[in-house]
C-alpha cells in the first residue's frame, strides 16, 4: 500500500497554468454563464450561413445558372445518345424563315425559348450588331427553332406557338422581336393569351385569325418536333446555336460569334 502511495505521488502531473482560465469545473460552469449569449449568436450565424448557402445550391442545381451569367439554363428532354459537346452534328434548318443569303458558306441555327432570359440577352445586346455584319453582308444564313422548356418557363410553349402562329401570316420575324422585346410584361402573367393578341395587333396580323390558330393548337406539334429535335442535336439549355453544325450554348459576346463565324468562312 505505502508503494502504491509512493507511485501515485512520483506520477502526480503539475498544474497546468494557462492565463486567464481557470480549470476549476465549478468555477467553469458558472463563468460559462457569461459567454452564453455570445455562443447563441454564433450558432444563429452559422446556421443563416449553412442555410443560405444549401438554399442556393439547391437553386443552380435547378435552374444551371452560373455566376458569369452566359450559361444556358438546364434544358428539356432526356434523349439518348446525344452528341458530345463540341461534335459536329447535322442540324435541320427547321421550317421557319431564313434570313440571309440561302447559299451562303456558313450556316446559324438558333435554339431558343422565348421566356428565357438569357435568350432575352442575347436579342437585346448580340443580334443586331451580328446580322448587320454576316445576315445582311449575305456571309451567312440564320435560322430559329423552338425550343420552349416549360419546366422552368410556363408561358413559353405558349409563346412558341404565338410565333408560329405570327409565321401562318408571315410575320413571324416581326412577333419574335416583339415578343423578345415585351418578355418582362408577359413571362409571368397566369394566362399571357390576351397580351399575345395584342402584339398580334401591333405586328399588324388578322387578330381574329391569329386568335383562332392559337386557340385551335394547330402549331403544338410542330413546336414538340422542334423541341424534339433540338434534343437529339444535343441542346441542353437556351440559347444554342449551331454554327456549320457545331455548337455555341449561351448569351455568348459578339466577339464570340465573329471568332467561330470567321474561322469557318476561312475554310
Amino acid at each position: 500500500m505505502a508503494t502504491s502511495a509512493k507511485t501515485a505521488k512520483a506520477i502526480k502531473l503539475p498544474s497546468i497554468k494557462i492565463p486567464k482560465i481557470n480549470l476549476n469545473l465549478q468555477n467553469f460552469f458558472e463563468d460559462s454563464k457569461a459567454y452564453t449569449p455570445i455562443l447563441l449568436v454564433l450558432l444563429l450565424v452559422s446556421s443563416f450561413l449553412l442555410g443560405a448557402l444549401t438554399t442556393k445550391l439547391s437553386m443552380s442545381s435547378q435552374t444551371g445558372k452560373t455566376d458569369s451569367g452566359d450559361q444556358a439554363v438546364p434544358a428539356a428532354p432526356n434523349v439518348p445518345n446525344q452528341p458530345a459537346p463540341g461534335t459536329k452534328v447535322d442540324v435541320e434548318i427547321g421550317h421557319l424563315p431564313v434570313l440571309g443569303d440561302k447559299n451562303a458558306k456558313v450556316e446559324v441555327i438558333e435554339f431558343s425559348d422565348f421566356q428565357c432570359p438569357f435568350c432575352k440577352q442575347w436579342a437585346d445586346q448580340t443580334k443586331d450588331q451580328l446580322f448587320k455584319d454576316y445576315v445582311d453582308t449575305g456571309k451567312i444564313k440564320f435560322a430559329y427553332r423552338q425550343y420552349p422548356i416549360a419546366q422552368l418557363h410556363p408561358n413559353a410553349e405558349k409563346a412558341s406557338e404565338a410565333s408560329e402562329c405570327a409565321n401562318d401570316q408571315d410575320k413571324f420575324w416581326d412577333y419574335h422581336d416583339l415578343l423578345f422585346k415585351e418578355q418582362t410584361a408577359w413571362a409571368n402573367l397566369p394566362d399571357p393569351t390576351s397580351q399575345f393578341s395584342t402584339y398580334a395587333t401591333q405586328v399588324g396580323l388578322d387578330k381574329g385569325a391569329f386568335e383562332s390558330c392559337m386557340s385551335s393548337g394547330k402549331f403544338k406539334d410542330v413546336v414538340a418536333k422542334d423541341l424534339q429535335d433540338g434534343g437529339a442535336a444535343g441542346v441542353n439549355g437556351t440559347p444554342t446555336f449551331f454554327i456549320n453544325g457545331v455548337s455555341l450554348v449561351g448569351a455568348q459576346p459578339y466577339d464570340a460569334f465573329k471568332t467561330a463565324i470567321d474561322a469557318e468562312l476561312a475554310k
